[in-house]
């Protein structure tokens, strides 16, 4: 998430480690995210706006992330929530942070590691000027393109007359990728 949400597939994975390490406690580094503003073509569709959103948190080694620009795809009051079940325990755990929160716990070991997350396929539901997106996505290591997240990210969007906004984005971190329904999942 941010929120970007945008995201972690599984505890022992890179992108959930850290997003684990941030539900633990605070955040041990702030990034400011100077406000911007929406880039037309980033907002104007279902399917720009979650493009946009894993183009925001992807990125090579030492890149820093668009968290300015991720900021314009979320309302103000947007949250991200993922349930995450232990390895060890199985103990379930959750974690909703704000889009701030969000950067703060993954900026550092997406730019150390050269995190890039992309959309395998997805399904939308719209009702009006409300949208819900399922939206499957693979997780690679920049430095050496090694797969280490798949999951599905649940987005819900709504329309404001002039432009979409993400008003929340889920996603269970330690689902098995065979778990994908199949019209998600790669052709």
């Amino acid at each position: 998430m941010t929120n970007g949400r945008s995201i972690p597939c599984a505890m022992l994975l890179l992108a959930a480690a850290t997003v684990g390490a941030g539900a633990q406690g605070a955040p041990k580094t702030h990034v400011p995210v100077p406000v911007i503003a929406p880039q037309p073509q980033d907002v104007g569709s279902i399917e720009a706006i979650v493009k946009a959103d894993y183009e925001c948190i992807s990125g090579g080694v030492g890149v820093a992330r668009q968290w300015s620009r991720d900021l314009t795809l979320y309302d103000p009051n947007a949250r991200s929530f993922v349930a995450s079940t232990d390895p060890k325990t199985h103990a379930v755990r959750t974690w909703s942070p704000s889009q701030q929160e969000y950067t703060d716990a993954t900026d550092a070991q997406f730019v150390k590691t050269g995190f890039t997350e992309h959309e395998v396929a997805h399904k939308i539901v719209r009702y009006g000027n409300i949208a819900t997106v399922f939206s499957s996505y693979e997780g690679r290591l920049a430095s050496s393109d090694k797969l280490v997240s798949q999951g599905v990210n649940v987005y819900q969007l709504y329309f404001d007359g002039k432009r979409w906004w993400i008003s929340s984005v889920s996603w269970d971190g330690n689902l098995d990728p065979s778990a994908i329904p199949p019209d998600l999942r790669a052709h």
